[in-house]
């Protein structure tokens, strides 16, 4: 293959050269090179999509389903996802102009980041947070304010956001995960207001990525930002972690319909629509697949509460996870803060794979996300593993 010639490298997207690949990935590529090791890295269910979503996706191929789809999605899909909306939240979306199908959450943030943010624009990302969200903002020139909320348990309060504000001068937005990715932190319905009252007074912009609303424990309860202040937040979901169906690539967007005019038309240029079949799977999965994350929410809970319990009997401190399907774990105070160190050290004695927490932004040193998105035997295993590794730690 011939050599790029010299003179074309100033041709390229500057900003995208400022960009380097994404560091969790590149930890999970480094970690599977070692033999045996069992990995909670990556948020991966080990669960199979349900059999009757899957039967939908082949009964649309065998019907010849092989054309363009709407851009904005398929009427049914969209009116399943505004059911869906209504029945979970009580939240009203017009299915004709309020909703937007998108490939993946990833493809619905770009569809939103690429909307609504313009170069030198501020968006503030409490942190930690999924670190692909500044790689995002930066691609569109926009600027991500890290708000590290590690000293409030990992949920940004109505008085941090404002001082936020304060000090940073103009702010046009911001985003919210919730369930929290790396965290497991749930937000609750008097915390989503008071945030709801600050974004209302200062005239922001509000997105919740939602990805993991399905996967809430206990007595906890998931809310939106949009039951709150539906004129201004967008609300963004999807059903690869519920259902898991992340290879499917099904996300959607729902918003105040001046908004999301210009989503759509973005979406439009970015995708043009989305796979046929991959509608017609995620027809069935809201229309007829209720209980599906129901079972998967039962078995993540009871793998919570095996690697909660067992993480915390040999020392690591965690604020609770609420939801999602990670422990963002405090490492042992040998390490100190150094939290790469830690996990390095950790695949290659014990064999076993954690994603350091300084990659998901300001106030992750020091911890590290373990995925327990994984069987149960891979975690009893694991557990065994670090718990032997901490013990010679000790010792």
């Amino acid at each position: 293959m011939p050599h790029l010639a010299s003179n074309l490298n100033n041709h390229f997207n500057e900003r995208l050269s400022e960009l380097g690949p994404s560091k969790i990935r590149a930890f999970d590529q480094k970690v599977s090179t070692i033999p045996g090791i069992i990995k909670l890295t990556i948020g991966e269910p080990d669960l199979n999509t349900p059999e009757h979503i899957k039967q939908a996706a082949v009964d649309d191929i065998l019907a010849n389903d092989s054309h363009y789809a709407p851009q904005s999605g398929k009427p049914e899909l969209r009116q399943a996802v505004s059911s869906y909306l209504k029945r979970s939240l009580d939240l009203n979306y017009d299915p004709n102009s309020e909703i937007c199908i998108s490939v993946g959450a990833t493809g619905a943030l770009n569809d939103v980041f690429m909307s609504i943010l313009n170069p030198g624009d501020k968006i503030i990302v409490p942190t930690p947070v999924w670190a692909l969200y500044f790689q995002l903002i930066k691609v569109t020139g926009a600027i991500p304010v890290q708000v590290d909320t590690s000293k409030d348990g990992f949920i940004l309060t109505p008085e941090h956001l404002q001082k936020v504000i304060d000090q940073q001068g103009p702010i046009k937005a911001i985003i919210l995960t919730d369930p929290s990715n790396p965290t497991g932190r749930v937000y609750s319905k008097q915390q989503l207001l008071g945030l709801s009252q600050v974004i209302e007074k200062n005239n922001l912009i509000s997105v919740s990525d939602e990805i993991y609303g399905e996967l809430v424990y206990g007595n906890n309860k998931h809310h939106s930002l949009s039951q709150f202040i539906p004129d201004r937040n967008i609300l963004i979901s999807g059903l690869s972690k519920a259902y898991a169906m992340t290879g499917w690539r099904l996300g959607y967007i729902a918003g105040p319909q001046e908004v999301m005019k210009n989503i759509i038309k973005m979406n439009a240029f970015l995708v043009t629509s989305v796979t046929d079949n991959v509608q017609a799977a995620a027809i069935e999965a809201l229309n007829n697949g209720h209980e599906d994350p129901i079972k998967a929410r039962s078995i993540y809970e009871d793998r919570l509460e095996f690697m909660k319990t067992g993480l915390e009997k040999i020392g690591f401190e965690m604020s609770t996870p609420q939801g999602a399907f990670y422990i963002f774990a405090k490492i042992p105070d040998q390490f100190g803060n150094d939290d790469e160190t830690f996990a390095n050290e950790l695949a290659k004695k014990a064999r076993v794979g954690v994603t350091p927490g300084r990659y998901f932004g300001t106030g992750g040193q020091g911890y590290v996300r373990m995925s327990y998105a994984s069987s149960k035997d891979n975690l009893k295993e694991s557990l065994r593993r670090i718990t032997n590794f901490v013990e010679n730690l000790n010792n």
